[in-house]
């Protein structure tokens, strides 16, 4: 099969073969019906009928133009007198042929539409069968391996290529059909952040993305030279299958993303269950260790033994007892239980309560206050405010050596509308690595303490939550000048309503 293009348009010698065989057949019809005396009519049928066949077996309007035009210079040469000229004597021929040309022009062309319409028919029933099976085959998938072997299997079979996939997905394990190599992936990744078709070409292959919700999932490779001669309706196809393909990979990608939730939240649940369970039996023995200790050190003298004895005690009792308030907090936090009570309140009066508890625990620190020298009132629940100051400087306390700064200063910044708190050390200071993580739950830093008071990670976590509860921020830094760190969190100026 040859085909010849000029200007823009494709013959092909199969199609030109038939139509001169049909036109042929009908001339020598054309002389039988003439031997037999047949009316001339039936000669012009004759034509007709080449025309009709040679547009129901070729593709395009061009052939049974093509062949209307040759079929009147045909019967013209053959059929009418002078014979074997393109003469006309009779006048009443070039009728005929006018009649005969558009009778053969509109047959054509409606043989030529009726054709392609059938055509397009079968295109589209081949579209909805192959996305049916793939959309039936997809719904039986067991993850994202499957699904992806299970579109290639079919895009292979469709095309009539060897497709492949490279996935995105890395929790799946590789498939002799997905190919998955690490540097290939990252490559590709990089190339498609910018791609604004559908495909790019790259090492032989058309690579085609599957688009997720929220990313790229990966991509179908089709080789190059097949993908060249894909026709529009091909295209369609395969973009709706690949389309298919990604709605596939979502679900699955969203349904494990709702399992793995479900998991935490129940684990969660179980956690925290365990933890309040724990926390208010602890409350009540811990109380009368500590009454008990306190009535020992008031009954002995600082230089009996009993005394150093019971102090140790106290003070193990009290670290125990914050803890197990803190626990508490965080319970209540996590069940939505952790209720605001704004009120405007006096900044040297919350400071100096969290001030004063950490002196009781820690008489050996000394600790530099700066404030404002005027009234400072800040809308804030007191207590819990409290809470994160004595966080704060526990946690100051935990990584300083006696003797060492600690300072806590607030100041009113104009330009952001916030009070700023800042909670100074000169203690270890926190490793780089520790930096993001320090507000997580339950974590805690690699940094070794000196005592054997180490926390468990949820005192940060409490004064995350309470200052954003109160719509303000919490970071953390290390100081330039020296050793130490410094937390620093803000809390705004204006009461915001229905809090």
């Amino acid at each position: 099969m040859i085909e010849l293009k000029n200007n823009g348009i494709a013959i092909n010698t199969f199609y030109i073969i038939k139509m001169i065989s049909f036109l042929c057949l009908a001339t020598v019809t054309g002389y039988i019906f003439r031997a037999i005396e047949f009316p001339e009519t039936n000669i012009v049928l004759a034509y007709l009928l080449g025309v009709l066949l040679t547009a129901r077996f070729s593709k395009g309007y061009i052939y049974g133009v093509l062949a209307s035009v040759i079929s009147i210079f045909a019967y013209n040469y053959f059929f009418t007198e002078p014979y074997y000229t393109f003469s006309v004597n009779n006048p009443s021929y070039i009728v005929t042929f006018i009649i005969m040309m558009m009778t053969a022009l509109l047959t054509s062309t409606l043989t030529s539409h009726a054709q392609k319409s059938a055509i397009e028919a079968q295109e589209k029933e081949s579209e909805t069968k192959a996305l049916y099976m793939l959309t039936n085959n997809l719904t039986d998938a067991k993850d994202i391996n499957d699904i992806a072997g299970i579109a290639v299997e079919i895009i292979s079979n469709v095309m009539s290529c060897k497709a492949t996939c490279i996935s995105f997905y890395e929790s799946e394990a590789p498939d002799k059909k997905i190919h998955r190599n690490i540097e290939n992936t990252e490559a590709i990744k990089h190339k498609t952040e910018d791609l604004q078709s559908g495909y790019y070409i790259d090492g032989g292959f058309y690579n085609w993305l599957i688009y997720g919700r929220d990313n790229t999932l990966g991509v179908i490779r089709i080789p190059a030279d097949r993908a060249v001669l894909l026709t529009d309706a091909q295209t369609r196809l395969l973009r709706a299958m690949i389309e298919s393909t990604a709605l596939a990979m979502d679900r699955f990608i969203s349904a494990q993303q709702r399992i793995k939730y479900r998991e935490e939240r129940k684990q969660e649940r179980y956690r925290s269950n365990l933890l309040r369970a724990i926390s208010h039996d602890l409350r009540t023995p811990l109380a009368g260790i500590m009454g008990t200790s306190e009535m020992i050190m008031d009954m002995s003298k600082q230089s009996d033994p009993r005394f150093d004895l019971a102090k140790q005690i106290y003070e193990d009792a009290d670290w125990l007892h914050s803890l197990v308030e803190n626990i508490l907090s965080l319970t209540r936090i996590q069940e939505g239980k952790l209720m605001l009570n704004k009120q405007l309140e006096a900044v040297e009066e919350v400071v100096g309560v969290a001030i004063h508890h950490i002196m009781q625990r820690s008489p050996e620190y000394e600790i530099t206050v700066n404030i404002p020298d005027e009234l400072f009132l800040v809308p804030m629940d007191a207590n819990l405010i409290e809470q994160v100051l004595l966080n704060l400087l526990d946690n100051a306390v935990k990584h300083t050596p006696p003797g060492n700064d600690i300072s806590i200063s607030v100041i009113n910044d104009a330009d952001t509308g916030c009070a700023v708190f800042s909670v100074a050390d000169r203690g270890e200071g926190i490793e780089e690595n520790d930096m993001p993580n320090i507000f997580k739950m339950f974590y805690t830093t690699h940094v070794k303490h000196t005592d054997s008071q180490h926390g468990v990670g949820l005192g940060l976590t409490i004064c995350d939550t309470i200052v954003k509860a109160h719509g303000g921020t919490i970071k953390v830094q290390n100081r330039k000048e020296g050793h130490g760190t410094e937390f620093i969190f803000t809390l705004p100026m204006e009461v915001i309503e229905n809090e």
